[in-house]
């Protein structure tokens, strides 16, 4: 049977998607938590609805995103071995050592921003450990250091969704040098649209002010990226050109891109800022899920399109 998401040559199909998703979400938050940390440095861990969103979030969507992987596997039972086994030659192997790293350091990082937390709660449930809580309030001036090497394993995870498409290389379309900084940036997107609606629990405004600041050149940017992706196959060799008229030129997969992450991703966002002036709540809300979705349909987009076309 063929069909829109079921054709001949596809190999990783719609949970590889919501995969991707999870992993951009949770880069771009902590991108985004940092840069309101740096701008913002009074405002309390504690205190801030963007942080507390982070420290459940970011780690949660990357459990849940490996957990889809896993079942994924043709063998899931012996997902071990890829934790264990590293190979320099592998994408895929060169992925597992950068989420370890990663989940290693956020939980280090969460932990000394939220130490005062965390030694009330072990003094309370297990005060046998709460040593360790005093453990991160002395070594706290290694705190910004952590804070750069979170924020640079951030960058890279988000990425490294890209790189992870590039490896099929027999799909001209997803063997694009561009696909790393398009996804990085998309997870940006996503980041900041969580953001904005963990920002609608404080009365500080000053926190939706610098993400709104933030979101406009991250917008920006994943345009001309989007415009780059296709000029820069409009303009390749034949096995690109012909990705590129299967993708864009007709069809299911056309009208998902020009409906989905055009419309519902770009454009809806913003006429809704125009038509609900009056109800900024309302206008943020609807917006951050629109923005949140055309990212996911992207990655669909992305996924399905590239592996229509083989070399």
């Amino acid at each position: 049977m063929t069909s829109a998401f079921h054709f001949p040559g596809l190999v990783w199909d719609w949970p590889i998607a919501i995969y991707l998703f999870l992993i951009g979400v949770s880069a771009g938050l902590v991108v985004v938590a940092i840069y309101l940390r740096r701008c913002l440095p009074d405002v309390e861990a504690s205190r801030n609805p963007v942080m507390l969103t982070t420290l459940w979030l970011a780690p949660a969507s990357v459990a849940l995103g490996l957990i889809i992987l896993i079942l994924h596997l043709t063998r899931p039972l012996a997902f071990w071995k890829l934790m264990f086994h590293y190979s320099l030659t592998s994408v895929m192997s060169m992925g597992v050592m950068l989420f370890q790293l990663y989940m290693l350091v956020l939980a280090l990082w969460l932990a000394m921003i939220f130490r005062a937390d965390l030694l009330r709660l072990l003094q309370r449930w297990l005060p046998r450990f709460a040593s360790i809580a005093g453990l991160f309030e002395r070594t706290k001036r290694v705190l910004p250091g952590l804070e750069a090497l979170m924020l640079l394993l951030a960058v890279l995870l988000g990425a490294y969704t890209g790189f992870l498409l590039s490896a099929l290389k027999a799909c001209p379309m997803l063997n694009n040098p561009l696909l790393p900084v398009l996804f990085l940036f998309s997870g940006l997107s996503s980041g900041i649209a969580v953001a904005m609606l963990a920002a609608l629990r404080t009365t500080d405004n000053r926190l939706m002010h610098r993400l709104h600041v933030l979101e406009t050149p991250v917008l920006a940017m994943e345009i001309f990226l989007l415009l780059a992706f296709f000029i820069g196959m409009l303009l390749g060799d034949d096995g690109r050109l012909r990705a590129l008229d299967a993708a864009m030129g007709g069809g299911f997969w056309t009208q998902w891109f020009w409906w989905g992450v055009v419309g519902i991703g770009f454009v809806l966002p913003l006429l809704l800022r125009l038509l609900l002036l009056r109800k900024p709540r309302l206008q943020v809300m609807l917006a951050c899920c629109c923005t949140l979705l055309g990212v996911l349909m992207l990655r669909f987009f992305i996924l399905y399109a590239g592996q229509m076309t083989v070399a």
